[in-house]
């Protein structure tokens, strides 16, 4: 839809007819009218036209009306805009990202109402955002179930026009009202900031959204100063397990599950990702010699998001490698140490006619549950009790970023770790340049000696660092 501030206006018209007085205007050289019972009621038309134009405002060159009234008779209310985004979106979004838009739209649909008069449970309403309406493939295929219906027909009649969201009187008080939302737990405490970014974005890709049909001239959450949680991206170096201690952490497993030691391991020496593991299969391991280096050659990634919301109907949703298009694949030079785990692994633990490395007791895919759940009695296992109260080493993915700030530290380039790792080298940087927990003492010995304008010691055996504290 275009706009233009050419318009003229032509004095009222009057004709033989039941609505016989006329106001007629041009936009952009195509003539508009619209026509009246009374000369009175024509005559406050004309002058309403004029006034907008006065102001500036912009006349729509398809409708002839002015850019606020154009847009509103465009305007669909913030529940079925947000149900039509989300159908737009479906068929390319990752479960994850199905899951995550759905939980934000659920969050905000409540709050961006008429009046909350008639509410019914809020956690009843939020399930029925969450289950049905923003959920592409069961709205579509009928009725939501009984329980949700009373709360499904409550706010499409409550929800407000999408326009509201940016008429200056009210513009600050809805935008703030749907960030704050975004912004607290269904207990009333406040989310992780993590949490809050992921649901602002979404809300920010409906409204750009809006932009995109035409609804709003620009987003107006850009024009809302709002105070977001603070994130960071980067790595928190507490969590990172020193060498020595992933060696350890590893004989326990070995203990407890041998046959989850090359999972593990996989997640530190080559620095992938648990999705990426979990899809891991015999194609991959065509290069494992009986001795020195070999390399892993993986395209796909199977993270968990819950069978309600994959294509497939499991829990996991088949998908490329994170950040890369289909079927591109990563080389990932494993160490010796993971290539025997890995041999043995296959040996003892893949029956012949298996094709993929790691599976439940089913036969399906190793769930996050189990391999979570054996991780944490690990940590008690291996860690010392004032570490257990920490968060070191406290999930899996720990152990890939253990790898990969290794790899910093030891001075391997950027751009050739970040290749290895699946991320761009910028990424990498802001993600992982912190160090490894208990390598203070070795930079502080080289720091102290270039002070001192001396070389730096070459690193020895008491240089070496001690367990993560």
């Amino acid at each position: 839809m275009s706009y233009s501030n050419d318009v003229d206006f032509y004095r009222l018209a009057r004709k033989k007819r039941r609505r016989g007085h006329g106001v007629r205007w041009v936009v952009a050289g195509r003539e508009f009218s619209k026509w009246f019972t009374t000369e009175a009621l024509a005559d406050n038309e004309r002058t309403k036209l004029k006034q907008a134009a006065k102001d500036g405002e912009s006349f729509c060159t398809e409708t002839g009306q002015p850019e606020s009234v154009a847009r509103e008779l465009k305007a669909v209310s913030f529940y079925d805009l947000a149900c039509e985004f989300t159908d737009l979106k479906w068929a390319k979004a990752a479960a994850k990202t199905r899951q995550g838009t759905s939980e934000a739209f659920a969050v905000l649909a409540p709050v961006l109402v008429k009046s909350t008069r008639g509410m019914p449970d809020p956690q009843v309403v939020r399930d029925a955002l969450y289950q049905w309406a923003f959920h592409t493939e069961r709205r579509k295929a009928g009725p939501p179930p009984e329980e949700y219906e009373k709360a499904i027909t409550w706010v499409r009649g409550a929800s407000l026009k999408v326009t509201e969201l940016d008429t200056p009187g009210r513009r600050s008080e809805l935008i703030r009202k749907a960030l704050d939302a975004l912004a607290l737990r269904m207990d009333g405490k406040p989310a992780a900031a993590k949490t809050v970014a992921r649901k602002r974005a979404a809300l920010s890709g409906l409204l750009n959204y809006a932009v995109e049909k035409d609804i709003f001239p620009a987003s107006p959450l850009g024009k809302v100063s709002w105070e977001r949680p603070k994130t960071t991206n980067q790595v928190d170096r507490r969590r990172l397990p020193s060498p020595e201690l992933v060696d350890r952490l590893l004989s326990v497993v070995e203990e407890e599950r041998p046959d989850l030691v090359a999972f593990y391991a996989c997640a530190y020496y080559a620095m992938m990702r648990p999705g990426e593991i979990v899809a891991l299969d015999r194609e991959a391991c065509t290069s494992l010699p009986s001795t020195g280096w070999g390399s892993l050659s993986f395209e796909d990634s199977s993270p968990r998001s819950g069978s309600g919301w994959t294509d497939s109907g499991t829990t996991h949703d088949d998908r490329q490698l994170k950040h890369r298009a289909e079927k591109e694949t990563r080389h990932v030079p494993i160490p010796p140490r993971l290539v025997r785990l890995l041999r043995r692994h296959l040996d003892q633990f893949v029956d012949p006619g298996e094709d993929h490395l790691f599976r439940g007791k089913r036969g399906g895919p190793l769930s996050e549950s189990t391999y979570g759940r054996v991780w944490q009695q690990v940590r008690r296992k291996a860690l010392t009790a004032k570490q257990l109260r920490t968060e070191l080493a406290g999930r899996v993915y720990d152990l890939r970023g253990a790898g990969i700030s290794l790899g910093l530290n030891a001075g391997v380039p950027v751009p050739v770790l970040a290749e290895r790792a699946g991320h761009s080298p910028a990424v990498l940087m802001n993600v992982y340049a912190g160090c490894l927990e208990g390598r203070d003492q070795l930079w502080n010995k080289r720091l102290e000696a270039a002070f001192d304008g001396a070389d730096p010691e070459p690193e020895s055996e008491d240089d070496t660092p001690g367990e993560a504290a």
